[in-house]
């Protein structure tokens, strides 16, 4: 290892490459970092590590501590709440000192001995990446199908398994999502294939086990949409779902007849979205047909399922976000957003009761959990806060009674929530919006302007960061930081509308979002410029990298991980994972309108001659969703331009993808080095 004094950042070379779109040429020097058989490509990246491990030696012993602070906090053999389907109970678990789950299941009663499925544990040794994901019990409990992937690319290969004999099958599917589902004849297996290149989720198949030739059953050939298969709680139907950001079609087939051929449910209609669930004779339908923009719940018979045949359950209503359902044979389950703050509605159908499950704070997060029996008055849910540990409840839905099932324990002796706050509080955006943030610090901060701030966000895809707990963040909040989640537009968190003024043309009202709320949070002085920290990832890094290059003097530091921040090649590129399904998101940059739009705000592209805060960003080489040569491109560029001397690194993870390190406790090491990264900033050293 180099010596810290003699380390100079790694410099990458210049190959200049003229990309040029509506007449406008863009010349980018970094442009064969694309190649990943390039010979100087692993160099460079192996240099950034090297590079960030040298100059961040001093924190070593740091980081290791912080690691085993967090481990401590967290109960190692720890299982989840069982739960019954068709006549089992299943259950997962991790045992101590083990980084993988390990799932079982037990007959009948939870008293029966326990059988073991997988032990993910022996399965991952001796690869560097593991995961299992997609695993469906055949009908008659005795076959079990999952996915698992040793790269980090999200590209699964099914297998079958024999849970009488437990003999692995021959049977090997390559290159689909890892989910699967069970025609009623315990042997037929419906599964979505990935294309080898662009990894677009596109063709449903039929297998039959112990036949080498497998069927395709439907291929989505726009390529702005991706397609999954899965089966109907109520075990009739095999569903097909079509999807695109605006756009949803369903293809349903009888379980019982998996030799017949998939019908449509109701044709796609540009601007149509639609969710169904079967009960009965019939279908239930969330969708924002009739300009419903927040949703509403619609029916229809099985029998009938055009869109002319639906018919109103629940209407829609311009202040509530009708989010997702719930059928019990007595009542129906209602996910909702008001205000910001999820709501969990239970009405019963023959209409003598109708009434919300009480909340009493604006930091919490709830939602419904698995409930796969339609005969029961038992609804399980999920609830947490900023302040609060995690908690699996079943209410009863006629007696309005609750059951606390499990309580996450937070270990190490030190954690009380009374010695923490939480608050929801607003700022103004430049054209006047109200922009909520979640925020929690310990009791006795004062806001004086001299407290370490980490502002997070998100706000893309109508996907919502909800107030939720971590045992991680303790170890920033039990050093004096606050933490904040900015629930800019681009998210969902005020209704739908929220979501369409965050994409396309309206894009950068994320990014000012962002802002008005930094300003808002040293304007009220609960930070101050010198004490203020940024974090997003993947989407949420194409944000970092625009208030970078916006307002760089307003953060101390940024962490940008795993970042979508070539906006514009990237969307160019119809080879690269997820490109044609997001034109809808950012906008399709072959129109002129949108090229020029998404260049005004592209990180890469407005990289200038300037000085830009601490920074540290992270990559995954084997990453799907966000290409390693993003963040590799964009710290070439910046170091070639920066004009300050200010910390500046590149980690890249050189065996997972987006989500990077898969065990539990090997990626605590990666939040322990971004935390310590903060720290060192602010000068705070254990």
């Amino acid at each position: 290892m180099t010596k810290h004094s003699e380390l100079k950042p790694p410099v990458a070379n210049k190959v200049p490459h003229t990309l040029e779109k509506h007449g406008d040429i863009r010349i980018d020097n970094y442009f064969w970092m694309k190649d990943r058989e390039h010979p100087d490509v692993i160099d460079y990246l192996k240099a950034e590590n090297e590079y960030c491990d040298v100059k961040m030696a001093h924190t070593k012993d740091f980081q290791k501590d912080l690691f085993e602070e967090m481990k401590a906090r967290i109960k190692e053999d720890d299982s989840s709440v069982p739960y019954k389907y068709n006549g089992y109970w299943y259950i997962s678990k991790f045992e101590k000192g083990k980084d993988y789950p390990i799932y079982t299941r037990k007959k009948d009663t939870l008293e029966n001995p326990e059988e073991l499925l997988f032990d993910c544990n022996k399965m991952a040794e001796s690869k560097s990446y593991f995961k299992l994901a997609g695993i469906s019990i055949s009908p008659d409990n005795k076959l079990v199908s999952y996915g698992i992937d040793t790269t980090g690319r999200r590209n699964y290969t099914i297998h079958v398994k024999n849970l009488i004999t437990h003999e692995v099958a021959s049977d090997r599917i390559e290159s689909t999502t890892g989910s699967s589902s069970w025609a009623n004849d315990n042997k037929t297996l419906f599964y979505t294939k990935k294309d080898e290149v662009t990894l677009r989720a596109f063709q449903i198949y039929k297998h039959c086990l112990g036949d080498n030739k497998d069927s395709l059953v439907f291929e989505e050939s726009d390529e702005t949409f991706g397609v999954a298969v899965y089966k109907s709680k109520s075990r009739k139907y095999i569903i097909i779902a079509c999807y695109s950001t605006l756009t949803n079609e369903y293809h349903i087939l009888n379980a019982d007849k998996p030799e017949e051929k998939f019908e449509v449910f109701q044709e796609r209609i540009r601007g149509l979205e639609y969710s169904i669930s079967h009960y009965k004779n019939h279908f239930y339908i969330l969708t924002n047909k009739d300009k419903s923009i927040n949703f509403k719940l619609m029916m229809t018979r099985e029998t009938n399922t055009k869109v002319k045949n639906w018919s109103e359950v629940l209407p829609h209503r311009k202040d509530i976000l009708l989010e997702n359902i719930d059928i019990f044979k007595d009542y129906l389950v209602i996910s909702e957003r008001s205000n910001g703050l999820n709501e969990i509605r239970v009405k019963r159908w023959d209409g003598s009761a109708d009434y919300y499950l009480p909340f009493d704070n604006e930091t919490y997060t709830c939602y419904t959990g698995t409930n796969v029996d339609f005969d029961t008055e038992i609804l399980r849910y999920g609830y947490n806060a900023l302040t609060t540990p995690s908690s699996v409840i079943d209410f009863n839905m006629r007696t309005k009674t609750k059951t606390i099932l499990k309580e996450q324990e937070v270990l190490g002796g030190k954690f009380n929530k009374d010695n923490y706050t939480s608050e929801r509080i607003w700022a103004t955006a430049e054209d006047g919006t109200k922009i909520p943030m979640s925020v929690v610090y310990k009791k006795d901060i004062k806001k004086d302007g001299t407290n370490p701030l980490l502002q997070y966000a998100y706000g893309s895809y109508g996907s919502t960061v909800d107030p939720y707990f971590s045992t991680i963040r303790l170890s920033l909040l039990d050093r004096g930081f606050i933490y904040v989640i900015t629930h800019v537009r681009g998210g969902e968190y005020l209704g739908r509308q929220w979501y369409e003024d965050g994409r396309l043309l309206n894009k950068k009202n994320t990014f000012t979002d962002f802002i008005a709320c930094s300003d808002h949070l040293i304007n009220e002085q609960y930070t101050s410029s010198k004490h203020l920290y940024a974090m997003g990832g993947s989407a949420g890094g194409l944000l970092m990298g625009v208030i970078i290059n916006e307002v760089p003097n307003l953060y101390n530091g940024v962490i940008a991980a795993v970042p979508f921040v070539d906006v514009i090649t990237t969307m160019l590129d119809d080879s690269i994972p997820l490109t044609t399904g997001e034109y809808d998101e950012w906008g399709n940059p072959n129109d002129k309108l949108y090229y020029d739009y998404m260049k005004s705000y592209s990180p890469y592209d407005n990289v200038e001659i300037k000085d830009y805060p601490n920074m540290l960003l992270t990559a995954g080489l084997n990453d799907s969703q966000v290409q390693y040569w993003e963040p590799a491109k964009w710290i070439a560029k910046l170091r070639d331009m920066k004009t300050n001397d200010k910390q500046l690194y590149l980690k890249t993870n050189m065996d997972a993808g987006h989500g990077g390190a898969s065990g539990r406790f090997e990626s605590l090491k990666e939040d322990a080095e971004e935390f310590v990264f903060l720290f060192d900033l602010e000068g705070i050293f254990n």
